[in-house]
């Protein structure tokens, strides 16, 4: 493999991150607290308001349900209206932030039904019902929210490449352009290799992590 293909693998390396990261950072400031407001406001909990959820829960399911490649290419306009253009990595942030905020708010709205719901009842609704409890299996939903934010990550990194199909930028792209339209079987099996890697690095990072907090709260890191 020559150097040139090396630096533009570095380079995708790059952009790829970049991506998820703005993304991801996006996604956790929106999506934490739409998963949060999904649930308060249903039937029967603390902030009940059956319209604003049905609102917010028909706009999440509208955007989960288009497929990304799809969404990528029809809201061009808006991508070109936020990021000025329709190509590059800054252009695929946008489709990208907007399929990882309701991903990461129904991950999140799961995560949050699973804590004791006199727990929350009791708590405020934004901040006392995310720590996790501190003896025994958590009662709270911040170890499995962190856990969220490990299969979103790993989920963009996938949709990033995937963004390569229209010029995204990243390691998608690379694998496209330099390895299936030039018939370079080596550039698309690195590109592989390098997605394979990272994400297996994201992931056992979030397990030691998640292993290592438990363990310091005397807890069995089974429970998280």
């Amino acid at each position: 493999m020559s150097q040139e293909i090396i630096k533009l693998m570095l380079q995708g390396i790059e952009e790829t991150f970049y991506m998820v990261a703005v993304a991801t950072v996006i996604a956790g400031i929106i999506g934490i607290p739409l998963g949060v407001t999904l649930v308060t406001t249903s039937k029967g909990h603390i902030l009940q308001n059956l319209f604003i959820n049905r609102i917010l829960g028909t706009i999440v399911n509208i955007i989960r349900s288009v497929p990304f490649i799809i969404l990528m290419v029809a809201i061009i306009p808006l991508t070109r209206l936020v990021a000025g253009t329709s190509i590059g990595t800054a252009a695929a942030c946008v489709p990208l932030t907007i399929v990882a905020i309701p991903f990461l708010s129904r991950l999140v709205e799961t995560s949050i039904r699973d804590v004791d719901y006199g727990l929350v009842e009791a708590a405020d609704p934004w901040c006392d019902a995310l720590p996790d409890h501190p003896q025994g299996p958590p009662a709270g939903s911040l170890p499995t929210i962190i856990n969220n934010v490990t299969v979103l990550i790993v989920n963009l990194i996938g949709a990033s490449a995937m963004a390569g199909a229209i010029g995204g930028g990243g390691l998608g792209d690379i694998a496209i352009r330099y390895g299936y339209q030039r018939f370079r079987p080596d550039v698309m099996l690195a590109t592989i290799i390098i997605l394979i890697v990272v994400v297996n690095l994201i992931q056992y990072g979030a397990t030691w992590h998640r292993i290592k907090r438990t363990r310091n709260k005397g807890i069995d890191p089974t429970w998280s």
